[in-house]
Formats: structure tokens, sequence, C-alpha cells
């Protein structure tokens, strides 16, 4: 199977419960994997002062913080229209990135700012940054993604955050799924010229249906990928280590007549969200089994090597987890 729309975390180490680094080979670790789609060298081309990102399509300007003071999320997307009146950097097709968007900048193996390697960009702020996508747990918020730890969560639309603009159209990153748009109070509105996730619908769309059912295995029809049928394999939470053997564990079973199960890296957790859903944020009519909250990943956090990166699936958000603790659910993937 050839993985699609599913960017490669860029983490290459590998790490134990106490967050030492180890060899990764046997570890069933994202540092042996390295799965997902690989950016080209170098990844950001320069036009004038903005950065073309050649793995996405999508292009972003040089200063992460041409605004320098934090606002609303309805004065980011007011601000990015006004962009666009003057013309910023040449171009009239500014938008508030929505949140996959702005996440496929984040790399895993990496923190303060949380950006791949020799990215051109200055002015990063490692905080909190608006994406165009409602939270559709509580519409009156959005999500926002960190950039100097790479978490991504939601907060009040009335909060202040910084903006960080794109243009630009990308094959490569799916459609969030969100396809209606919501005032800062959380109440519907009719989504022309509002330039939220729900009017523009930037991204790869899914196909239909996106999910085939083969035995024990589902395959994802957008991403190449093959998950279990039951997404709680041990039958409750448990460890990152424990996870880890657990997926080991059906690999010598020949689940699915397959033994090349692995526990997924984060990007590969969060390309089965749903954006307009939750509890869970899975797409409608998934075929999946004994659905959970929350999933460990096999992607260390950079940041603290002793945490692990988690999918919470009631929300939709990305965070991390003490490795030593039985915090999380088990999931695994083929492909």
């Amino acid at each position: 199977m050839t993985i699609k729309h599913v960017i490669s975390t860029g983490q290459r180490g590998c790490y134990d419960e106490r967050g030492r680094p180890v060899p990764c080979p046997g570890t069933g670790q994202d540092g042996e994997f390295k799965t997902g789609l690989v950016a080209p060298v170098p990844r950001f081309d320069l036009v004038g002062d903005v950065a073309e990102d050649r793995l996405t399509g999508l292009f972003w300007p040089l200063d992460a913080s041409i605004f320098d003071f934090p606002m609303s999320w309805s004065e980011a997307l007011y601000t990015v229209a006004i962009l666009n009146h003057e013309g910023f950097g040449g171009f009239y097709d500014w938008r508030l990135p929505n949140r996959r968007e702005l996440r496929s900048l984040i790399h895993f193996e990496a923190m303060n700012p949380v950006l791949p390697p020799l990215s051109p960009f200055r002015n990063v702020f490692n905080g909190w940054y608006w994406t165009s996508s409602t939270a559709a747990i509580n519409t009156a918020y959005a999500w926002y993604v960190h950039m100097g730890g790479g978490r991504m969560f939601y907060g009040r639309k009335d909060q202040d955050c910084l903006l960080w603009p794109v243009r630009g159209n990308s094959v490569v990153i799916p459609v969030t799924g969100i396809t209606n748009c919501f005032d800062s109070n959380g109440v519907m509105i009719p989504c022309g010229g509002t330039g939220q996730d729900g009017d523009l619908l930037e991204g790869a769309r899914w196909p239909e249906p996106r999910f085939k059912v083969c035995n024990e295995a589902v395959e994802d029809r957008l991403t190449g990928l093959s998950w279990t049928l039951s997404a709680d394999i041990c039958l409750g939470k448990v460890r990152w280590t424990e996870a880890l053997e657990a997926v080991r564990g059906l690999n010598r079973e020949h689940l699915g007549g397959f033994s090349d199960w692995r526990l997924p890296n984060i990007n590969e957790l969060e390309s089965l969200v749903d954006c307009s859903r939750y509890d869970p944020a899975l797409p409608d009519a998934h075929p999946f089994l004994d659905v959970r909250e929350f999933y460990w990943s096999s992607t260390t956090s950079f940041y603290e090597p002793v945490w692990a990166w988690a999918l919470y699936l009631l929300k939709g958000a990305t965070g991390v987890g003490l490795k030593e603790g039985r915090h999380f659910y088990v999931w695994a993937v083929r492909g």
C-alpha cells in the first residue's frame, strides 16, 4: 500500500519510557518506521518575502508575526481580508489556514519553534496561532496550534492568538471535513465570504465511500492506511511500552493475515479525524468497533521525551501523555 495525504512527522530518534535515546531497530517507534510523505530538499523556496512549501504547495510569509500583536478569531479573519485588499506581498488570495494546513508545518523533532530544519521563517512566536477551523465540540471555540511545542487544541474565539496567513492550494493535505460556518458566539451563519474553513473547503477531497472493511482490517481509501477493525486491541488503557508490545503481539498472531501492524504515528492518527464531528471525531458511518476517547501514538514528544503524543478522539485534539502511566488505548495500523 502507498501512503497518501499523510506527512512524515520528521522524527528520527527513539526514546524509552524515561526519555533516554535508544537504538531504533525493533522498537516499533515512529523513529524506526519513518512513514509518511517526506519533504524534498530544500523544502522551501523563497519568492520575495514569501516561502513556498514544496511538500504541500502552500505559501507562507517569511515573517510569522507580520502583526506583532495577538487578536481574536474574528479579528484574524477580518485582518486577512485587509491583507487581500491591500495586495500583501503582491497577492490577493491570502487566508487564515485551516487546522491541517497550519499543522503541516510541524516537525516532531524540533521545539521552540516546531519547524523543519533550515526553515526560513523568522519571528515565530512559541505560542498559539489561530486556524480557520471551528471546533465542532463547541462552535464558540476555534482550533489553534502551539508553534513552540506542536499541540493542537481549541479556545474561545474571543481570546487572543497570533495570525500566520497562507495562500495556495494543496493536493497533499486533505480537507478537514468542516462544511459549516459559525460566528464568534457559535451561531451558524452563511459561509460565503467569511474566509472560514467551511467557506473555502481547502484540501484534497475524501473518496466515497472512504472506508473498506476487509475482515479484521479497515482500509482508509483516502490515505492508503489500514486500521484494525477494533479500535481497542488491548481492551483497556495501557502504558506506552505496553502499547508497542501489544502491536508486536498482533504480528505474532498474524491478525487479519498480516504481520506488519504497528502503533501509528501522531500524523497517521490525526488523519482519521473528521473535524465536523465529535464524540467521536470520526467520519459519519465509519465502520470501527470499540472506539475510545484517547489513543497512544508511536511518536515521542521531543519537547520532553518522557511523554508521547496522543490523539484525543472525543474532541479531535492532539496532545501528549506520560509514557509511564496507563493513560490511553491502542489502535494499530499498517501500510
